[in-house]
């Protein structure tokens, strides 16, 4: 049954294959479950509603998207519009995080608008086809930064800006042993070589220690177990759409809106560009089969976040670890979508999952996404110039939308 609904024989794949690759996706990308909260509780929201919120806002999303395009594409409340949610909405400007909530829900409905009028899909198809392989090295760059930040291989430096960490601590030992592990399993074909990577490096954390009299790996306690999942009613419903009926307030929020628009559009589609080039969906052309449903998909996970109580809720390109591992259809990402519900259960031991482990994945996961780059015609100055913008612009300016951007302005002069 699962094979005919998922049309797992046309795309090349099997059920074990796929349940593989939701696992890797949801173990790459299960550190939302415990960030998203930490930045959102800086807007004056409950932390627990949250991780709550969190889990079932990643799960309800990621099912939709499954449905309507059997894509191998995962959501969850997305890095980077959390950030912009609490510090610049919130706290920036002094919007209470009930009226942000429905500036999400006005964003969605635009977002929405501007999918089933195909206005959004014309936006994708207009991307120059070297500007898309551009973004997916790009995010690649970027990822492998991230994963190095995490495992403390690289650190902040007040003089060069960053500069390398110690290589002779126990954690950054270990991340830089994870990197080759993986690597390792990766040449030799192992299924499941990232999972498989990170719970060793997991297993063997036990034993390292973290230099500040502890270990690596820290085991949750017996007691932690027994904590049911808190309630998400704190944020459930509690959106506040006053501003839409208030000139004044209406006019203040108007730019946060359309900001909120662009940041939301430009890293849904950057990372929609680099997970379905990854999982060879493109065509020659450039252009995505089922773009639409997939842009609508996203537009309702937007409004779907405002309604349970979060921030937009998009794309996460942490799906290309399931693409990698041999994800090919939404079977991947309804296994996902599950394992999120589950880990509501399994909090505790998710978090015992060290940096050091999770960071080597990140760190391959870019490398995959980075072979794509000979795909660019490195000879023709009017290509290398706009891409290269968006190559290098992404990762360190920690921004998709900013490098989209750029190259965008690059290849129109």
């Amino acid at each position: 049954m699962l094979s005919r609904f998922f049309r797992l024989h046309e795309n090349g794949t099997t059920v074990g294959r796929e349940l593989q690759a939701g696992l890797t996706t949801f173990a790459a990308m299960a550190y939302v479950l415990a960030v998203n909260p930490s930045i959102l509780v800086n807007a004056g929201m409950d932390r627990p509603a949250l991780v709550t919120i969190t889990a079932l806002s990643a799960a309800v999303a990621t099912i939709l998207m499954a449905l309507l395009t059997n894509y191998p594409i995962a959501l969850a409340p997305g890095m980077g519009i959390n950030a912009f949610f609490a510090y610049t909405i919130c706290l920036g400007a002094g919007v209470p995080w009930a009226q942000a909530l429905g500036m999400v829900f006005v964003n969605g409905c635009i977002f929405l608008l501007l999918s089933v009028t195909g206005v959004r899909e014309k936006i994708v198809d207009a991307i120059p086809y070297p500007l898309k392989i551009a973004v997916t090295c790009g995010i690649g760059i970027f990822i492998a930064f991230l994963g190095l930040t995490n495992g403390g291989v690289i650190v902040a430096s007040p003089a060069t800006f960053v500069t390398h960490g110690d290589f002779a601590s126990g954690p950054v030992a270990l991340c830089l042993a994870g990197i080759l592990l993986i690597a390792a399993l990766v040449r030799w074909r192992v299924p499941g070589a990232i999972v498989l990577g990170m719970a060793a490096l997991t297993l063997v954390g036990v034993l390292v220690p973290d230099g500040k009299g502890g270990t690596v790996t820290q085991l949750p306690s017996p007691a932690a177990w027994l904590s049911l999942p808190a309630s998400p009613a704190p944020h459930l419903l509690k959106l506040d759409l006053h501003f839409l009926t208030d000139g004044a307030a209406f006019l203040k929020t108007l730019p946060l809106i359309l900001s909120l628009l662009l940041v939301d559009m430009f890293d849904n589609i950057g990372t929609l560009i680099g997970v379905t080039k990854r999982a060879g969906f493109l065509g020659a052309d450039g252009k995505l089969p089922k773009v639409g449903r997939v842009l609508v998909a996203d537009s309702a996970a937007a409004i779907l976040s405002s309604l349970l109580g979060t921030s937009t809720v998009v794309s996460y390109v942490e799906s290309s670890s399931g693409v990698e591992a041999g994800g090919r259809t939404g079977l991947t990402t309804l296994t996902t979508a599950v394992l999120m519900v589950a880990a509501l259960f399994l909090t505790p031991l998710i978090l015992a999952v060290p940096a050091a482990a999770t960071a080597p994945a990140l760190v391959i996961v870019g490398i995959f996404m980075l072979q794509s780059v000979t795909e660019i015609d490195m000879r023709d100055f009017s290509v290398v110039v706009p891409a290269m913008l968006t190559l290098m612009a992404i990762p360190l300016t920690s921004s998709v939308s900013l490098g989209i951007g750029l190259g965008l302005i690059a290849a129109a002069v």
